[in-house]
């Protein structure tokens, strides 16, 4: 294809809607343009790479054993009623009525579908194994739509759903996905981290993320380089560091007032202590039932967690009137002696002693208190998020870290949740009718374009990969004014046709500043010089985008020698990124 021919409308100046490198060199580089908050039109060097990222991974889906379907966007929403999702996602999803009437939901994933595919066609354990998956676009109401395909109201997703008759059968199924995810993003040369992960209102009982590490990643990361334990900071346990016992700690527990004081920086300031000697005490609503929680001054209340250990369906924070019907006091001054509640502790709190916590009435607070022998009848359970520097969950000496990454993979193993709810059964050995066991494996495929290149860049604009290149070689006529370099080019961009290269051929009349400039900004993995200088001394340049590394070849032997840089390329990174 020749630049003159192709749509390639390249900016200058920064755009002010985007936030991270990744976005704006989208934006800069001529591959995508807004539409509005969270929706994105793909121009043709955008397009070209999304379809390399689809085709990766419908090859590895395919290499795995899975087979391709395409479900319907639109569903009707009495199915996510079935399974109780309805509720608990409504508030992301497209809600719909079609002419007669009846509520519709745009699919923002399609467990149900699938799910009631097989309760129509399986029946018998001699089908199963069967994993199927489709490539298709999928919709979710984000609240605050951001960082161009990280965060969208529209977006490409690989969803796979597998059926198997008894565990052994899902985790076979669960780990043959699990390697095929990293194969795929190992092709597409990103550098991921697996780590554990909350099965969320999927629901199942393991999960595990595919995390590309970098500032600009949503997620957190907690991992151990002593041991190699990972997981997301949703799902991550840690062992934060014991209460400080200070002098006077074991004496009785007295009252003092803390006039203005509410916040743990406001009472530690006051009273001249550290932030972890203050318990907080958290008033929470546990499907409509007053929960009292104590985590450490310094740490904050996974939410998850706490809803988890609570087995409640519903968890929130109580408002101020319900706050103070409960504890007698405002916001801020909630502490657990004498409350008349359930009360739930961190498990760093054990033992605890000589804290400060709040008397339950307003501006004031109590020290000197011992959880066991003050707080009345406590359970514990872990419930906040770790942080770094924590000891590892899993090795004695290991010393936990935090990193920032943006989660492109996601593989859960369901259970019989969806298949119980929606009819789904099959006989099995024995002749008993039981429900499937299933599991469910994302890709979020715009997502991970994206993400190669967050990860992928330089000051000067996009290094892509080879794979997925939306032309992996840029070849560049310094000067079409002379009738040699343009011969020359010309023939070039013939000879790497002929040879099966996939090339954008720079022929515009601008200047050699110029379109170097270009070529950087777009990114192709190799840039291929012709110019009167070069052809003075009977060769042509040959430039790795990634390295800077140059090289130099006789124009009628240019074009086999990109051909195998560029299947070095494809090798060296695919290897790199596994």
């Amino acid at each position: 294809m020749r630049w003159s021919r192709q749509f390639i409308p390249t900016l200058r100046e920064v755009p002010q809607e985007a936030e991270i490198p990744s976005h704006r060199l989208m934006l800069r580089a001529g591959l995508i343009r807004r539409l509005s908050g969270g929706l994105y039109t793909f121009l043709p060097l955008g397009l070209r790479s999304l379809r390399k990222v689809e085709q990766i991974v419908r090859e590895e889906m395919d290499r795995a054993g899975a087979l391709e379907i395409l479900m319907p966007a639109l569903q009707p929403a009495d199915i996510w009623q079935r399974t109780g999702r309805l509720e608990a996602m409504g508030g992301v999803m497209f809600h719909i009525r079609d002419r007669q009437g009846r509520a519709m939901v745009l699919g923002p994933t399609h467990e149900e579908v699938t799910t009631l595919l097989a309760a129509q066609d399986i029946d018998s354990y001699r089908q199963l194994p069967r994993t199927f998956y489709q490539v298709q676009t999928k919709f979710r109401d984000e609240i605050r739509p951001r960082f161009g395909l990280m965060r969208a109201k529209e977006f490409i997703m690989k969803d796979a759903y597998s059926f198997d008759v008894d565990e052994a059968g899902v985790d076979a199924s669960y780990e043959a996905m699990r390697a095929a995810y990293v194969r795929i993003f190992a092709r597409c040369g990103l550098r991921t981290r697996v780590v554990e992960a909350d099965t969320g209102a999927m629901g199942g009982r393991d999960s595990q993320e595919f995390m590309v590490l970098a500032e600009a990643g949503e997620d957190g990361v907690i991992d151990c380089p002593d041991c190699g334990y990972a997981a997301n900071l949703e799902r991550a346990e840690g062992r934060p560091p014991a209460l400080p016992v200070v002098e006077g700690a074991d004496g009785p527990s007295a009252e003092v007032e803390t006039p203005g004081a509410r916040t743990v920086e406001q009472v530690a300031a006051f009273l001249e202590v550290s932030p972890r000697q203050l318990v907080k005490t958290l008033i929470y609503l546990a499907d409509d039932r007053p929960v009292a929680v104590l985590v450490p001054g310094d740490r904050e209340v996974n939410e998850i967690k706490l809803q988890r250990a609570l087995g409640a369906g519903r968890l929130a924070l109580a408002d101020e009137a319900r706050i103070v019907e409960v504890t007698g006091a405002p916001v801020g001054f909630a502490g657990p002696a004498g409350l008349d509640l359930p009360k739930l502790a961190d498990e760093s709190l054990r033992g605890a002693r000589g804290c400060v916590t709040g008397a339950n009435r307003a501006d004031a607070h109590r020290v000197r208190v011992d959880l066991a022998r003050d707080a009345g009848a406590l359970a514990y359970a872990d419930l906040v998020f770790p942080c770094a520097g924590d000891g590892c969950p899993r090795c004695a000496d290991g010393r936990l870290r935090e990193e920032r990454g943006i989660e492109v993979g996601h593989v859960f193993k369901l259970g019989t949740k969806y298949a119980e709810a929606l009819g789904a059964s099959v006989l099995d050995e024995g002749g008993r009718r039981r429900p499937p066991l299933m599991g469910c494996y994302g890709v979020g495929v715009t997502r991970t374009l994206q993400a190669v290149i967050e990860q992928r860049h330089d000051a000067q604009g996009i290094c892509w990969p080879a794979a997925l290149a939306p032309y992996p070689v840029g070849l560049l006529c310094l000067n079409t004014r002379d009738a040699a370099c343009a011969a020359a080019a010309d023939a070039l961009y013939a000879a790497l046709i002929d040879a099966g290269v996939e090339v954008l051929y720079d022929d515009r009349d601008e200047r050699p500043g110029v379109k170097f400039k270009d070529a950087d900004l777009v990114g192709f993995p190799l840039r291929v010089a012709v110019g009167e200088r070069g052809l003075s001394r009977g060769v042509v340049e040959i430039r790795e985008r990634a390295t800077g590394v140059t090289d130099e070849a006789p124009p009628e032997a240019a074009a086999e020698r990109i051909r195998t840089r560029l299947a070095e390329l494809v090798a060296k990174e695919s290897a790199d990124g596994a």
